[in-house]
């Protein structure tokens, strides 16, 4: 089976077992009707996924991982904070009229900053250090920035990265304040598997472990039945992950530089009403 599924099933059982209810506290979220958006919640959740052993996506339903590379090389690449810099569209509702989410996400990660080297920004001073100083312990991205996020159209989840460099492989640690467990947990963790791919590639190391700490691991109330029926499904053989190996250049990489061998999964017809 894959892993994923084995960890998201874990995940989610315990959340549904062992959680505990928000249904007495006034809560931001709101669905579209109007109605308070109430959860059941694990706090501090931690998992860990071998990246060189398996590309850790979902079978138990479809994960749209193109578009969830899409989304990372918006912000990692691009360093964009316009949706009309993406394909999708999960970010329309947190724009403006100009398209803008404001100094969020991308936004961060372009503000170049001065260092002994030089001047760079977050995703390049990663880059300079897994080449020139891989044993350094201090290779951490950050996009929590409290002097800008009433600036921000929403404050970031998965807001920061610790890379770390152990013999030839590159491990990293993703860093998630709160974390939809039926609508994004698996898109998170694609993205940034691809992405310690990306970093490892190019800085001619192997992808090692990701692990994921996820502060406010959540199910909303109207996502509780779908995610019952989901776990009750055998999970599948995880696929096969390749990259594009001719790739040098971490801003080289496109949508199509990365392939999923023998993604099967199972069919998930049920729409999936999303708190905002």
């Amino acid at each position: 089976m894959s892993f994923a599924d084995k960890v998201f099933i874990e995940n989610c059982r315990d959340i549904l077992e062992n959680g505990v209810w928000d249904t007495e506290l006034n809560v931001r979220p709101r669905w579209e009707d109007g109605a308070p958006a109430h959860t059941v919640k694990k706090f501090g959740i931690v998992n860990r996924y071998d990246l060189s052993k398996e590309f850790p996506i979902l079978t138990l339903r479809r994960t749209y991982w193109k578009s969830a590379v899409d989304e990372l090389l918006w912000i990692w690449q691009k360093k964009s904070n316009n949706i009309h810099d993406l394909k999708g569209h999960i970010w329309d509702s947190w724009a403006d009229e100009t398209g803008s989410i404001g100094k969020a996400y991308g936004y961060q990660l372009g503000v170049k900053h001065i260092y002994p080297e030089g001047e760079f920004d977050q995703v390049d001073r990663v880059l300079y250090d897994l080449k020139h100083n891989p044993a350094s312990r201090r290779i951490i991205t950050n996009i929590y920035n409290h002097a800008d996020l009433h600036e921000m159209g929403l404050y970031p989840c998965a807001y920061s990265m610790t890379f770390n460099v152990s013999g030839h492989k590159l491990n990293a640690i993703l860093n998630q304040r709160s974390q939809d467990m039926l609508t994004a947990s698996n898109w998170n963790v694609v993205q940034y598997a691809v992405l310690v791919h990306m970093m490892a590639q190019v800085s001619g190391l192997e992808a090692g472990e990701l692990v994921h700490v996820i502060a406010d691991a959540h199910i909303y109330d109207r996502h509780v039945e779908l995610v019952k029926e989901l776990i009750t499904r055998q999970p599948l053989p995880a696929p096969q992950f390749e990259t594009d190996r001719s790739v040098t250049d971490f801003y080289a990489f496109t949508r199509d530089s990365f392939k999923l061998t023998g993604y099967k999964y199972h069919e998930f017809d049920g729409r999936i009403p999303v708190a905002i």
